[in-house]
């Protein structure tokens, strides 16, 4: 794929959700008033920061037509781990910088498993994430661990009036759609994802993208589990449940295909940001005491699992669309300089 294309992918893939974010606030914040204060705006952002960063790891491997489930787990294992360096005496940006270390390092062995092995990616991440929660929990005695106060900066203060959390999102939706939109690594896996067979005849290194593909989903999620651990200030034996699905629901919301090939960051973000508009809009209607309504929180999953459902059939149909009688056209000199 062409620079030219993959900058076309990413505004493809991102003009649906933004229409759809746009229209989800408009009706919240009619329904609310309170809903569009900047304090609430900031508030929806920072708690979607962190579902946000894992789900732009996400990207780089769904792209290339993989899947990774294992980011939970991965989460947990680096809290735990970044953990009891700081309950040792160690500092708060050693431990974070440990915590994505220990992430990219984990991402790395399930894309050389993936690769080396020809190992279904789907079956490698769900036994790694039996692995990695099990490791984590063994770490953590399954007992929560409290953490220093001083780690709580991450989650609580701000830079120039912008809260941290949000801060370290933005720039790493900025980074990311520069590298799948500006570098050849980033071409290479639109085209891998388009047609790895055709993309290896073409002279790319499929295994080392996505291998690379795998280590940087591993980063960014420890990357979003240390700013939840921040707000939390706490590692949980349930840190990062269900974490997977919920980064893998925001990429496909925002426009990124199961099936590779098409999507960009910023779309994952907006559908991270989608999520959390959902569910603290719900919260602020039943909270709003002129609405005669009571939403369990038990009914929250039910709202996720109806827009995962909804998210994965309208890629199927948008992709079916695309992809009527269009045919593979990759070129050496395209995608390897």
């Amino acid at each position: 794929m062409t620079k030219r294309g993959a900058l076309r992918s990413t505004f493809r893939s991102g003009v649906l959700p933004a229409l759809l974010l746009v229209a989800l606030w408009g009706a919240f914040c009619a329904a609310s008033p309170q809903f569009g204060t900047p304090d609430n705006v900031a508030r929806i952002l920072a708690h979607a920061s962190s579902n946000a960063i894992t789900a732009i790891g996400m990207t780089f491997v769904l792209i290339a037509a993989g899947i990774d489930l294992s980011v939970g787990a991965v989460m947990l294992l680096a809290a735990a781990i970044g953990g009891q360096w700081l309950l040792g005496g160690g500092t708060t940006m050693v431990a974070a910088a440990t915590m994505v270390l220990v992430g990219a390092a984990w991402g790395a062995v399930a894309g050389t498993l993936i690769t080396r092995l020809r190992m279904t990616p789907f079956i490698v991440t769900l036994a790694l994430l039996f692995v990695g929660r099990g490791a984590g929990l063994w770490i953590t005695r399954t007992r929560p661990m409290a953490l220093p106060d001083e780690f709580r900066i991450i989650g609580a203060e701000t830079i120039a009036g912008i809260p941290i959390p949000i801060g370290i999102m933005l720039i790493a939706v900025v980074l990311a759609h520069g590298v799948l939109t500006r570098t050849p690594f980033g071409r290479q896996l639109y085209a891998i994802g388009e047609n790895a067979r055709s993309a290896r005849e073409a002279g790319i290194d499929v295994t080392r993208n996505i291998v690379l593909a795998h280590t940087i989903c591993g980063a960014f999620a420890a990357l979003g589990g240390v700013i939840t651990l921040s707000q939390l200030n706490a590692v949980s034996p349930s840190l990062g449940e269900g974490r997977e699905l919920t980064a893998i629901a925001a990429a496909v919301l925002g426009g990124v295909s199961l099936f590779g090939g098409r999507g960009g960051a910023l779309g994952a973000v907006l559908g991270a940001v989608f999520l959390q508009t959902i569910y603290s809009g719900l919260n602020a209607l039943d909270a709003d005491p002129s609405f005669d309504l009571e939403i369990s929180e038990y009914a929250y999953p039910l709202v996720t699992s109806g827009i995962i459902f909804a998210a994965v059939m309208t890629d199927s149909v948008r992709t079916a669309w695309l992809d009527r009688g269009r045919r593979p056209l990759i070129r050496p000199g395209e995608v390897c300089s």
